[in-house]
Parts: structure tokens; C-alpha cells; sequence
């Protein structure tokens, strides 16, 4: 029996966060002993050359890009350089699972940029959640407290970084192929990391830490695109809510791998910003309906 378009879209935004998030662990454990930006360089070649390889199994090469859509792909990749320095940066000194916890204000975020760049009408019900999700974010950094993480802040800074990327797809045509705007970032970020290794200098790798790049390199590419075809499958309502699964994936995996358990605080606060984030996804829905009747 064929999966219904809603179906197939959850079930590619829940492989999606897997995969970003098993790509964060092997970029976690690779640069305790790996130099961040020569991990970022042999991780993106490693990515630049997969989406290459579907660019020219798909065709899209052979689209012709409009000079207004090269701008926004050349913003995208800009924006998705300064959110992958600062989440890195960030995961390097953080408990997984509490980066994640930040990372899940994103879909609020967007709503409120949307609004802003775009005059998306933000009603006082959803203004409410997103107001709640910020005293969440501040409930999970802590900033004054002795729990205080300074690094936190670059998890905030690579929320609104993201917020950046993901609004800037919105004017490009849909006739786009994925992968060329994938390809875009991808390029873009591996470039970083190569010019950071030519400061930071050259580490042979071990066997050891090759696998964990190539694990990241490869479900990066996975990430990557299950991400655009889910937003491009079923009822984004519908779809969209099941991100939060990537703070389920950063539990789990940040306690097995890492041994970190988030404490009560930090939990607290995602519960909160993961409930205001449901709560708009619910009420954009809503919505959508009462337009479409």
C-alpha cells in the first residue's frame, strides 16, 4: 500500500533530524582530537562531492539559474557558513542534548522573521508562544546564573543564523532543483573549513578519526536532502512539528556516547519552547484551514 504524502513528509523530517543529529555526534567526538576547521573541510568534501554526484544524476545542472536566485543561494550559503562556525564552535565546549534544546526555538524563530521580512500577520495567540519559547531559550541558558554557559550564546547566534538561511529558499523559484541550493551551502561551508585548516594547520588523521568524518560526511547528505523533500511532501502543519524529534535524538545519543545527561532546568526550558513551538505549528494550521474553507 503507498504511503499518503503526509505520511512519506514525517517520515522524511524524522530521518532528517537522525541524521543531522548522528552527523553532530561524529563531528562532536571527531574534534576532541581532530582540528575543528579540517574537519569541517574533509567532512564537506566529502558532502560536496555526494551532492555533486546526485546534481548530475538528476540534471540540475543543466537549470539555468536567474541572477536574482544566485543571490539568494550565495545569502543561503553565507547565512549556513556563520550558523555551521557558531554551532560547531558552540557543540565543542556544550552538552549535546543542551545545544539541541536551544536549537529547538528555530521553528518560532522563523515565524517571527517571516513576519518581519515578509508581513506574515502573527496574531496575539502566536505572538504569546513565541514570547513563551524566548523565556524558554533563557530558562536553558541561564545567562547571570552560576549555571551560565557562555557558549550558549553561540547556540542563540546560530539559531538566528539559520533563521537567516532558511528564509532567504523562500523567494526562489520552485522550479530550483534541491540539490543545486543544497550543493550551494555545502560548497560554501567546505571552502570555510579548507581556509580555517590553511591557518589552524594540518593534522594527519587516524584511521579512527576518518571514519567518524566519513560518517558525518555521508548522513549530512542525508540530512541535507530528506530535509528538502520533507518540506516539499504532505501538509508542512503536519510535518513540520515532528523536528522536535531531533531533541529525543541528542538525549539519547549525547547519554550513550557522551555520557551527558541534560539537568532539570534545561529540560524544563525545551519542554517549554518545544510546547510553544507545537502550539504555532498548530495554530498555522488552524488557520490554513479556515483560509482554504
Amino acid at each position: 500500500m503507498p504511503l499518503s504524502e503526509n505520511l512519506r513528509g514525517i517520515l522524511l523530517m524524522c530521518a532528517s533530524m537522525a541524521a543531522f543529529t548522528i552527523n553532530d555526534t561524529f563531528m562532536k567526538s571527531v574534534t576532541e582530537t581532530l582540528p575543528l576547521y579540517q574537519a569541517i573541510g574533509l567532512r564537506g568534501l566529502i558532502t560536496v562531492t555526494g551532492l555533486t554526484i546526485l546534481a548530475i544524476a538528476t540534471g540540475a545542472f543543466r537549470f539555468r539559474l536567474s541572477p536574482r536566485d544566485r543571490g539568494l543561494i550565495l545569502l543561503r550559503s553565507l547565512a549556513e557558513i556563520a550558523a555551521t562556525i557558531l554551532f560547531l564552535e558552540a557543540l565543542l565546549r556544550m552538552p549535546l542534548a543542551n545545544l539541541s534544546a536551544i536549537m529547538q526555538a528555530l521553528p518560532l524563530a522563523i515565524t517571527f522573521g517571516a513576519a518581519l521580512v515578509f508581513g506574515d500577520k502573527i496574531g496575539w495567540r502566536r505572538m504569546t508562544a513565541i514570547l513563551a519559547g524566548l523565556v524558554g531559550v533563557l530558562i536553558i541558558i541561564r545567562p547571570g546564573t552560576e549555571g551560565f554557559d557562555r557558549w550558549a550564546l553561540l547556540g542563540v547566534g546560530s539559531v538566528l543564523c539559520v533563521v537567516v538561511r532558511d528564509l532567504s529558499v523562500r523567494p526562489i523559484q520552485g522550479q530550483v532543483p534541491s540539490a543545486l541550493v543544497a550543493l550551494g551551502a555545502a560548497t560554501a561551508v567546505a571552502t570555510m573549513g579548507w581556509i580555517g585548516t590553511g591557518l589552524q594547520g594540518w593534522h594527519a588523521p587516524t584511521a579512527w578519526e576518518a571514519t567518524l568524518v566519513l560518517g558525518a560526511g555521508l548522513f549530512l547528505i542525508v540530512g541535507y536532502l530528506s530535509s528538502v523533500a520533507a518540506m516539499r511532501h504532505g501538509d508542512i502543519g503536519l510535518v513540520a512539528p515532528f523536528r522536535y524529534t531531533s531533541l529525543l535524538w541528542a538525549i539519547v545519543l549525547g547519554l550513550l556516547v557522551f555520557g551527558d545527561l541534560p539537568d532539570g532546568w534545561t529540560l524544563i526550558g525545551a519542554a517549554i519552547v518545544v510546547g510553544a513551538g507545537l502550539f504555532t505549528l498548530w495554530r498555522e494550521r488552524n488557520l490554513r484551514r479556515r483560509a482554504a474553507a
